[in-house]
């Protein structure tokens, strides 16, 4: 039997495991679960991640990723006379606009990197790579403290089941930005 070409089929596996990871959490992942969900043999997803925490780190990277073309897309390190305080928190309105599924599926990508090691420089990456972003505005030491707010922002709206209040992130991120 000739094996079917499928170019794609890596990418439907990385974006199944996404929804596996968003309904059912990171315990629910599997070769098997994902490879169901992406209607894909499940050696198909064994030849294309060999162990979970490979398959977790693509994942994760797809939604770093994601964000990280958002905020390029804004053009918020571009314009050096917009309010920087003022888009990033119109970011995260949008970000938290599309529902809180999205954020907790990725927040909870994020700290799966405190139980498994491999996923800590998929984690750094995208920190590392908004910090670069953010320093065409201001210093690298604000533009980490800037995550760092934003990151908390984002944990306490999700762990505390509170909205996301626009003026409240932009008052607080123009004081880190001076």
């Amino acid at each position: 039997m000739a094996r079917r070409y499928d170019p794609e089929r890596r990418d439907r596996i990385i974006d199944a495991a996404i929804r596996v990871v968003g309904a059912k959490g990171i315990a629910g992942l599997s070769h098997r679960s994902v490879a169901a969900e992406a209607d894909v043999p499940l050696g198909s997803t064994t030849y294309h991640f060999a162990s979970l925490d490979e398959l977790l780190i693509a994942a994760l990277r797809r939604s770093n990723e994601n964000f990280a073309e958002v905020m390029r897309e804004s053009g918020v390190s571009a314009d050096p006379a917009a309010d920087l305080a003022g888009e990033l928190a119109r970011l995260l309105g949008e970000y938290f606009a599309g529902g809180r599924g999205r954020a907790e599926l990725e927040y909870e990508l994020y700290l799966a990197a405190l139980r498994r090691p491999a996923l800590r420089p998929v984690a750094a990456e995208w920190t590392d790579s908004t910090a670069e972003l953010l320093s065409r505005r201001t210093d690298p030491a604000t533009a980490r403290a800037l995550i760092a707010l934003m990151d908390g922002i984002c944990l306490q709206v999700l762990l505390t089941g509170g909205e996301y209040d626009e003026a409240y992130a932009r008052e607080m991120l123009r004081r880190i930005a001076g």
